[in-house]
């Protein structure tokens, strides 16, 4: 499947290598590391916004994540992965990826969307959005 241009905003751009170990016994990257990429990259996304951090009182949980599983992904090699905004919500944001293959942006491994919700850890309340990861979003 090739990778058509996505007209969502474009927040992040993370370029990761895949490892020996991800690999599963069909040859390809186990299924549940594509989940640890997309993780890594939002990571990677959230410790770039000024006045945010993970380790805050006020932070991000995952609620919800969708995974279209495209082409499986081969060692070695180094892939993409790009986050955009689909949604902001008062205390979610929406967030769509695709991975694709570093070297040649035609190729797309997966997409879909996850949803995260701050939240207030001492309580496991959900609180409004920072307007920090607001304004990072910029939509």
């Amino acid at each position: 499947m090739s990778a058509a241009p996505d007209p969502r905003r474009l927040i992040a751009r993370v370029t990761l290598g895949v490892r020996w170990g991800d690999m599963d016994a069909f040859n390809h990257v186990n299924n549940a590391e594509y989940l640890r990429y997309l993780e890594e990259a939002r990571v990677q996304w959230i410790a770039g916004i000024a006045g945010v951090s993970l380790t805050d009182r006020i932070a991000p949980v995952l609620v919800a994540s969708n995974v279209n599983y495209r082409k499986p992904i081969e060692w070695p090699s180094e892939i993409v992965v790009e986050l955009f905004v689909e949604k902001l919500g008062n205390s979610s944001l929406t967030m769509g990826h695709r991975m694709l293959a570093s070297g040649d942006s035609t190729v797309l491994y997966s997409d879909g969307s996850v949803v995260m919700v701050w939240i207030d850890t001492q309580t496991g309340k959900s609180v409004a959005l920072p307007e920090a990861v607001r304004a990072a979003c910029a939509i």
